[in-house]
């Protein structure tokens, strides 16, 4: 997995645990076999036992999708002859809408930063820059210096599975990008191994996933907003705008870096959702009393 599909420490692990989960399995129900002898109904009793200890169905899914990639593994290195997995099923799953920022509400969010602060200077470059290019958060306290080509406008971002793509970045978050690093960054007792990571804390080592998941809870918090806002919000709320304002779905999936078009599709779901809002506030065969 991490040689020939370069998946990082955290898939990895999360592929172990699925096996680990189906050898608990077999374990609690003195069924002990070896990866060649597992048949289908082993498997989906597995999936029936996992349901009843409460797991969800989008994590029952990921750990069928787990189990199949490890028989893949078995075929290919002659462990095992059959795949068993060929006629499993994944639970059905339904796709949610994930809420949304209009641009007043991020603009409400960002009015609450105070500007003040080396810290508020740091996180108005981090919100623009997420807001303006769709970043994960992962990619966002990954970002390095070397990744930056403010000079035509674009960023080199490293995605999941250390695939890379070159993301636009809107003049507004050049702006502030540069304001944090000449004005702020440069003043900061930067850590050996820490030089290249363009957000720092105040130590000068790089920003954890939760860090930036607490400030936006505060600026949230803060600004009044009542949704359920996370850092990927700030994601959603790119693509939702750019598939509201008409921009080419394909575009939009090469900027978030999304494998599948039809993850990117259900950002076309939300755009036929604010369409049928529009209609319902403004044509008159709604409107009317």
């Amino acid at each position: 997995m991490q040689l020939e599909r370069s998946l990082s420490e955290n898939s990895v692990e999360a592929y172990l645990n699925d096996v680990e989960k189906l050898t608990a399995f077999l374990q609690a129900s003195n069924n002990l076999k070896t990866p060649a002898e597992i048949e289908l109904q082993d498997l989906q009793g597995f999936i029936k036992w996992v349901a009843e200890l409460g797991m969800t169905q989008t994590s029952q899914a990921r750990t069928i999708s787990g189990i199949r990639s490890f028989y893949k593994y078995c075929l290919l290195e002659d462990v095992a002859k059959k795949d068993p997995t060929v006629l499993l099923e994944a639970p059905k799953l339904k796709r949610t809408l994930p809420d949304f920022l209009s641009f007043a509400e991020i603009e409400k969010i960002i009015s609450e930063i105070d500007l003040s602060t080396p810290e508020g200077g740091r996180n108005k470059a981090i919100i623009e820059t997420m807001y303006s290019s769709g970043l994960r958060v992962s990619e966002v306290v990954n970002l390095k210096l070397s990744q930056l080509y403010f000079d035509v406008g674009f960023i080199r971002v490293v995605g999941k599975g250390n695939k890379e793509r070159l993301v636009p970045i809107g003049s507004s978050a050049i702006k502030y990008v540069n304001l944090y690093r000449h004005s702020i960054r440069v003043h900061l007792p930067i850590q050996a191994g820490e030089e290249d990571f363009l957000f720092l804390n105040r130590r000068g080592k790089h920003l954890t996933r939760v860090m930036i998941f607490l400030i936006i809870k505060d600026l949230v918090k803060k600004a009044g907003i009542t949704k359920n806002i996370s850092p990927h919000t700030f994601r959603h709320s790119f693509a939702t705008h750019l598939i509201e304002g008409g921009a080419d779905l394909r575009a939009v999936q090469e900027m978030l870096g999304h494998e599948s078009i039809t993850t990117t599709e259900i950002y076309t779901h939300l755009d036929r959702e604010f369409l049928r809002k529009t209609l319902q506030k403004f044509h008159p065969a709604f409107t009317k009393e």
